[in-house]
């Protein structure tokens, strides 16, 4: 009883309750004032819409994304060679108006553009076969020329590979569709012959076309063909080595052509 009693009369002293409201003072002021920071340092209760950018151009969103007091950044490039360079294919986060979410001032929009060329490795060909050498090509959907080089080792092998007039090194990273130079070893006798031009030809009259020449070879490719109807009806869209006027090639030369069905009459 006298404790409580002492305590009472401590409590109620001067000294007491001068540091108490200090003590008070002191809480009020560190929390509001972390209260303060925050809430402008976290715009709380800031609210902005976020905009749709899907399908507008990444070079073209800059006013608007600093007219919202955001900004943005490209994640990743996507491969959708039907759409221009740099469309924006996907956002986060997505757009107010089908999320109904806001963000505050200065948040990140993060955005996936399309990109129209996608780029593969280039494979060794050196010392391969034609045929071959033209099937990995083709695989890794690349194109290809073809030149003949007299030699008197490596017949119907590749000497050399090249891209855009120079030699390209296995591993080397390239665009889908790119055109790839081959030399190809031929040491056959013979006199060499006009190419001649299969543009528009069946495969079957392509061959009883070169059925005269007997040192040459038909390779014929056939896109989209599934039985050997198809394959004798298609129309040849392309050939190589290519139809030039006056350009000859060894005898015993390779004609590869590509054909389609429905192909050009």
């Amino acid at each position: 009883m006298e404790f409580l009693t002492k305590l009472k009369n401590f409590i109620l002293t001067r000294h007491f309750l001068k540091h108490f409201g200090l003590l008070i003072l002191a809480y009020f002021i560190i929390v509001g004032g972390t209260i303060f920071y925050l809430d402008s340092r976290t715009n709380h209760g800031q609210k902005i819409a976020v905009p749709s950018l899907v399908g507008k151009n990444a070079g073209s969103i800059q006013a608007l994304i600093a007219e919202n007091d955001l900004t943005y950044e490209i994640l990743d490039s996507i491969y959708a060679p039907n759409k221009p360079e740099g469309t924006i294919l996907s956002q986060d986060p997505r757009p107010t108006d089908s999320t109904n979410v806001f963000v505050k001032e200065g948040r990140i929009i993060r955005i996936r553009v399309s990109k129209r060329s996608r780029l593969v490795e280039m494979p060794s060909l050196i010392d391969k076969s034609q045929r071959f050498a033209e099937s990995v090509l083709k695989n890794r959907g690349l194109k290809y020329s073809i030149t003949y080089e007299t030699t008197r080792e490596s017949d119907g092998a590749v000497l050399n590979q090249r891209y855009k007039g120079r030699e390209i090194k296995e591993g080397s990273r390239i665009p889908i569709g790119s055109i790839i130079s081959l030399t190809v070893g031929r040491n056959q006798g013979g006199e060499p012959i006009q190419v001649p031009d299969l543009f528009g030809l069946t495969i079957n009259e392509a061959k009883q076309r070169l059925s005269g020449m007997s040192s040459v070879t038909l390779f014929p490719v056939c896109s989209g063909c599934t039985t050997a109807e198809d394959s004798l009806s298609a129309r040849i869209t392309s050939q190589t080595p290519e139809y030039i006027e006056g350009v000859l090639i060894p005898s015993g030369s390779t004609i590869t052509v590509f054909a389609e069905k429905n192909g050009p009459q």
